[in-house]
């Protein structure tokens, strides 16, 4: 936590000149029910405050939606535009005509499935392939029907269409039942799975605090995919990581999505947006804080002003560099 700057504590940048380029400019924000993209979010609200803009609460809305949303401007920016995962939602809004993403806010998020490592090591266990097995797939089984039961991905979230992609090109339909519904109530339940000493199958990504409870080496390992398959326009995209690994998904960036007649009206966000950077490790302890018990919104805002206070100089530079740009 130390390392990551999430010390409690206020912060109180100075302005930094008198001329605010935000001045009488309303945004507003949007991200998805995940309520772990709340810091990230917040993060970037807290920049434009300073600049000057009249920065909305935060409303909540499913990925597909907010896409159209800030294309529509009905809304200014989203913090978790994930690409490519997102990049059917970004093409379906409008794409750049309406959408602007030229920004890489926090990089290397990983995705994939997953099994207890002790399931693993002992039935030798490393591809999703290996479902295909009735005595593989039963270890999984939860329900009693046969097929392995994969805690999946929320319908709208992007990954859920990926997944699905793969059950039909892996041939895995009559073999793995893909559990979807509340993702935090069903990893909460895979965890207990877990702690009791049984098999688990699950979906997850980074940064998110799953992969700090079940830490993938220790307690769990990443399966691979027997080919590279993705849906929509990526399809032939090789997903094959720079070490050899196959997870099934593109290594991921998080861009800030913002609607493109904003940015082409107020340069000092842009410029903002396109210095701003954000670590997956201190997102990861951020949102393993949150999974600990300092989960509200008076605990998220002590995130990110600690955040704030242990980078002063560099959100000062944020700040600095988005003046300038406006003049």
């Amino acid at each position: 936590m130390a390392a990551c700057g999430l010390a409690f504590v206020a912060t109180a940048t100075p302005a930094l000149a008198a001329d605010l380029p935000g001045k009488g400019v309303e945004v507003q924000p949007v991200k998805s029910s995940i309520a772990e993209e709340t810091f990230q979010t917040l993060l970037v609200m807290k920049a434009l405050e300073k600049l000057g803009y009249d920065v909305k609460p935060i409303k909540e809305v499913e990925y597909p939606a907010a896409h159209l949303a800030i294309a529509n401007g009905d809304a200014t920016f989203m913090a978790d535009h994930w690409d490519p995962l997102h990049a059917d939602y970004y093409k379906n809004a409008g794409g750049d005509a309406k959408l602007w993403r030229d920004n890489s806010y926090s990089t290397g998020a990983l995705q994939g499935y997953l099994i207890d490592k002790k399931t693993a090591d002992q039935h030798h266990i490393t591809n999703i392939d290996q479902m295909k097995d009735p005595k593989i797939a039963k270890l999984f089984d939860t329900d009693g029907d046969g097929k392995a039961n994969l805690t999946g991905c929320n319908p709208g979230w992007g990954c859920e269409k990926v997944i699905e992609h793969h059950l039909d090109a892996y041939k895995l339909r009559d073999h793995v039942n893909h559990v979807q519904g509340n993702y935090s109530a069903l990893i909460a339940d895979t965890i207990a799975r877990y702690k009791q000493g049984k098999p688990i199958f699950y979906y997850t990504w980074t940064p998110y605090w799953v992969s700090n409870v079940l830490q993938p080496g220790k307690d769990v390992v990443w399966l691979q995919v027997p080919f590279s398959a993705l849906p929509g326009d990526r399809a032939g995209t090789d997903t094959k990581l720079p070490n050899g690994q196959n997870y099934g998904f593109v290594v991921n960036t998080q861009r800030i999505l913002a609607n493109k007649a904003f940015i082409d009206k107020n340069p000092a966000a842009k410029k903002l947006f396109q210095e701003m950077k954000l670590p997956v490790a201190d997102i990861n302890a951020q949102n393993k804080a949150m999974h600990d018990g300092a989960n509200k919104p008076a605990d998220i805002e002590k995130h990110v002003a600690g955040w704030i206070k242990a980078h002063q100089k560099t959100f000062d530079q944020w700040i600095a560099g988005a003046q300038a740009a406006a003049k």
